[in-house]
């Protein structure tokens, strides 16, 4: 069993992640600064072999305490999402990319990194040609920019393997409703209409379960994997908004979506990706995206609360 930290272990990822982790018998320290006042890993307090160091993963003295002993590290902590790294610029940059380049100067050549960046750096994309690991890099955003530092930094530090994952989506202990899916769900929820700007404009999805599945699949597969990015979604669902819209009406019929004659989105992300080079190694999600949406539909009637997005 691994002894493994988690910065940002409390955030959307983290807090399906960790107990995922626990519960296969390895032993989780958490680093969070629990910046939205969240109670997500309280289940987890149950686990002898949880820690949590409620703190800032930006902060030397605290990064020197929770480092030795280490088997891996998972550096979550981050500020995502471009609206939110908009809002607070000097943030983003600290948090995103700074507090990366700090911890893996702290770390010893021995520790293991796995690192989730985004498919966000692909940015306009490459029109109808699928991206892949190789494809040029050209993040639109500043969220995506600093990931994309983060990434270039982990993987020029060796021992490390990281992940380029797609939008995701579905249901975690620190829920997130400012999610595409998650927000189309909640908008097909409750107001039963939306009105969808640059419609064409293409993602790829992944649920969030699957994502933290990888981390699991990357620790298992590590000496095969290091030294390079995957990306990471699932390869049925290179959808643009409109066909999204699709998807949750079958579920949800009343579901009503136009899209707008005139107008911009100010997220102009558009790719489609490819995921062959994880999948060559064995790995594949379990969810679907009609499982998230399904999923999404009973979160909804638990939650209406604007408290649960990024911003």
């Amino acid at each position: 069993m691994a002894n493994i930290l988690i910065t940002g272990g409390a955030g959307y990822i983290g807090s399906v992640l960790t107990p995922m982790l626990l519960e296969a018998g390895h032993e989780v320290t958490v680093l969070d600064s629990f910046l939205y006042k969240q109670n997500s890993l309280l289940d987890c307090c149950k686990y002898k072999s949880f820690h949590i160091v409620n703190g800032d993963a930006r902060d030397v003295d605290t990064l020197k305490k929770v480092l030795p002993g280490k088997d891996f590290i998972f550096p979550l902590a981050a500020l995502v999402g471009f609206p939110v790294c908009d809002k607070d610029k000097t943030a983003a940059v600290t948090v995103n990319q700074g507090a990366v380049e700090t911890l893996l100067s702290l770390r010893s050549p021995e520790q293991k990194v796995i690192f989730p960046c985004t498919n966000s750096g692909y940015g306009l994309g490459q029109g109808q040609a699928y991206c892949t690991e190789e494809s040029p890099i050209s993040p639109i955003s500043l969220y995506g920019k600093t990931k994309m530092a983060a990434e270039k930094a982990v993987l020029e530090a060796g021992n490390s393997v990281t992940f380029r994952f797609a939008t995701l989506f579905g249901a975690s202990p620190r829920m997130r409703t400012d999610l595409l899916v998650n927000d189309f769900v909640y908008r097909a929820v409750f107001d039963r209409a939306l009105l969808v700007f640059e419609g064409q404009f293409k993602r790829n999805f992944l649920h969030v379960r699957d994502a933290a599945a990888a981390f699991m699949f990357a620790m298992e597969h590590f000496d095969e994997m290091k030294g390079q990015t995957y990306n990471c979604g699932l390869s049925d669902a290179n959808l643009s908004k409109l066909e999204l819209c699709a998807e949750i009406k079958k579920q949800l019929p009343a579901f009503v979506y136009i899209e707008a004659p005139v107008g911009t989105d100010p997220d102009k992300r558009d790719y489609i990706v490819s995921n062959a080079r994880i999948e060559a190694l064995g790995y594949r999600p379990r969810y679907s995206l009609a499982d998230g949406i399904e999923e999404l539909t009973k979160v909804y009637s638990i939650i209406k609360n604007s408290f649960y997005g990024n911003v």
